[in-house]
């Protein structure tokens, strides 16, 4: 695939939850590597959060950054905020499993609608790449969060079908749990260990893992170089919850607590069903539209991609790359300082 940066250079590019672990990291990533870019619009609807990244990235310092306040329920204002932009990141969403379990309908209003809103309001503006964020969740969903984004994925994957002879690409990237992010378990373990008891739900389970800045850099591959309609997932690591414990306070207690409502012992990225539509890039896996512009021979021919086997499951707990308490000790490390 062509790895110039062809749409990135003086394009103009929004992110949805731009104030966000994954929003503030991409802004960062972008604005030290495209010093030419046109605007960056930074959408969200918290104006405090606005304030804060403000004071890192200031449109004095940042002359191409924006910051939008507006909801993704909105599509009123997603119109107003689309109109000159060339590229969208769509990180909105509503993701606390146990949250959304109680408020399943305000999931359903951010997760589908919010997406379906950003897909029309893109159909009708100058957009030729949106790249929408997804999660192992999505996969074989047994809670409310990941049944929303499963329907979030088949919303932009199929948006494709509707985009008439618009040079419009819609995709979906797909992957693990953000190490360090807000929310997640590292950062709440950090702080259990004070009390010396780090909660374990269950002694068995596993996620996958994966950095903020992989996570951006997947992004910007995928604005180069998807062609429409698939759901990229990234070959990484998986570990043990109770590694992880371990590797932040290796002195502390471990009571076994349980499992959550909605909460899996491992994470699917690609299940036995999607095999038949999967493909090996190398770096990623590609779960491909099974209609469309073009056909999965053609993607592989193009691409140097193959088929992957027939039944081929990614799960966290099967995952053959694990890592270690020592690497996972350094990884906290530097997502800490990252985030501090």
């Amino acid at each position: 695939m062509n790895q110039r940066p062809i749409f990135l250079e003086n394009a103009s590019i929004l992110v949805t939850g731009g104030t966000g672990s994954f929003g503030k990291a991409f802004v960062k990533t972008v604005l030290s590597r495209y010093p030419n870019i046109k605007r960056l619009v930074v959408f969200s609807r918290d104006e405090l959060k606005q304030f804060e990244m403000a004071q890192v990235f200031s449109s004095n310092k940042y002359p191409p950054v924006r910051y939008f306040i507006g909801d993704i329920r909105d599509e009123k204002r997603l119109r107003r905020a689309l109109e000159g932009i060339d590229i969208v990141v769509h990180a909105a969403a509503l993701k606390q499993v146990p949250a959304a379990e109680y408020n399943p309908f305000e999931c359903i209003k951010t997760n589908i609608l919010g997406a379906q809103n950003l897909i029309e309001a893109c159909l009708d503006s100058t957009v030729k790449r949106v790249v929408a964020l997804s999660t192992d969740k999505a996969a074989a969903p047994i809670n409310l969060y990941g049944a929303t984004k499963l329907c979030s994925d088949k919303l932009f994957v199929a948006a494709n079908n509707i985009k008439g002879s618009r040079d419009l690409r819609f995709s979906v990237v797909r992957y693990g749990n953000v190490m360090g992010s807000r929310g997640s378990v590292i950062p709440f373990f950090i702080e259990k260990k004070k009390s010396g008891v780090i909660p374990i739900t269950d002694p068995a389970m596993t996620r996958f893992n994966i950095s903020l800045q992989e996570g951006v850099e997947m992004v910007l591959w995928s604005i180069e170089n998807a062609w429409g309609g698939e759901i990229l997932v990234p070959k990484i690591a998986s570990y043990r919850i109770t590694d992880v414990a371990n590797a932040i306070g290796p002195e502390c207690q471990q009571p076994i607590v349980g499992v959550r409502p909605g909460e899996k012992i491992h994470e699917e990225m690609i299940t036995s069903s999607d095999s038949f539509h999967t493909v090996d890039l190398g770096k990623y896996y590609a779960i491909l539209p099974s209609g469309g512009d073009y056909t999965a021979e053609c993607y592989c021919a193009t691409n140097g991609a193959k088929p992957v086997p027939q039944g081929f499951c990614y799960n966290s707990g099967t995952n053959e790359q694990f890592l270690t308490v020592e690497e996972l000790r350094t990884l906290i490390k530097q997502s800490v300082d990252s985030e501090s």
